[in-house]
């Protein structure tokens, strides 16, 4: 792909380190795209990681996360989006196991991921861990990810309820991250519809995207402390993403900020949008106001 200055969509993100004192280990990246000089179809790519480890080694190994994970796709031909975000999330966990390899200080540390790739109206997702991806269309918010949890394993066998999640001891305990000595099974579920089987998860990759759309993606220091309605409330009733993003930030740390917050969100265009633009285009064109 081509690296392009100017994203077909609207874009916002801010990283905050919580209110606890801790170091950030979150990060993420935003890129934006042409395909290649034969095929000017625009995409953007995004990705936050949540890093894992005492010391410095949590912040190293998100950093590695992301500087790998845009890098692969950055230089892929965009062709089969899932298998390059595989292949490319697979490598980065390689990477973060060997940086880690025989450094005391960097033992064990690891990284969740969360990717969004839009390609034109085409959403793909993979993750790894318990970082989110939601959508937002209209007045609903759908979350599209399944969390890599202990307590989302026990939910779903029947151990505990949804109520008994929140403040569970277990509840930030991680099945799935990038760093271990094995490969991360790379989850591709696009969860549109909670009722959807896995399979039917899975086949939604390259989902179309609505204008007006929006995608967030967030690190699990903002859906500790906000729920889902509340997110889709700070979005929808600002007048735009930046303050969105702002909002959210600060609702979580009015709440105690305990962990690193993360918000990336990705809008699409609205009709109107499109429309202005080519009217703000003539009006220079023509010398009017």
């Amino acid at each position: 792909m081509i690296r392009s200055s100017l994203p077909h969509v609207h874009v916002a993100a801010l990283s905050h380190a919580g209110m606890s004192g801790k170091h950030n280990e979150d990060r993420y990246a935003i890129s934006s795209f042409r395909l290649s000089r034969d095929d000017s179809r625009p995409a953007i790519f995004a990705v936050v990681a949540d890093g894992i480890g005492g010391h410095l080694a949590g912040e190293i190994a998100a950093e590695l996360a992301v500087n790998y994970i845009t890098a692969g796709v950055a230089e892929s031909n965009a062709k089969k989006p899932v298998k390059i975000l595989e292949n490319t999330i697979q490598n980065a966990s390689q990477s973060i196991s060997s940086h880690s390899a025989g450094n005391e200080n960097e033992n064990g540390m690891g990284a969740t991921c969360a990717c969004v790739w839009i390609i034109e109206d085409r959403l793909y997702t993979a993750y790894v861990g318990d970082s989110r991806i939601y959508l937002l269309r209209g007045k609903f918010i759908q979350r599209l990810t399944i969390d890599h949890t202990w307590v989302q394993e026990a939910l779903e066998k029947g151990i505990i309820t949804p109520e008994q999640m929140h403040d569970h001891p277990n509840q930030h305990v991680i099945r799935r991250y990038l760093g271990g000595l094995r490969l991360p099974d790379v989850d591709f579920r696009l969860r549109i519809d909670d009722a959807e089987s896995d399979e039917e998860s899975r086949n939604n990759q390259g989902f179309r995207l609505d204008p007006g759309d929006t995608i967030l993606i967030c690190s699990d220091g903002l859906t500790d402390l906000v729920w889902d309605d509340e997110i889709q409330k700070a979005i929808r009733t600002k007048k735009d993403i930046k303050t969105a993003a702002e909002t959210l930030v600060n609702l979580a740390n009015e709440r105690g900020g305990h962990d690193n917050i993360t918000v990336v969100l990705m809008s699409m265009p609205k009709l109107e949008d499109s429309t202005q633009k080519k009217r703000n285009i003539m009006d220079w064109i023509l010398g009017t106001d």
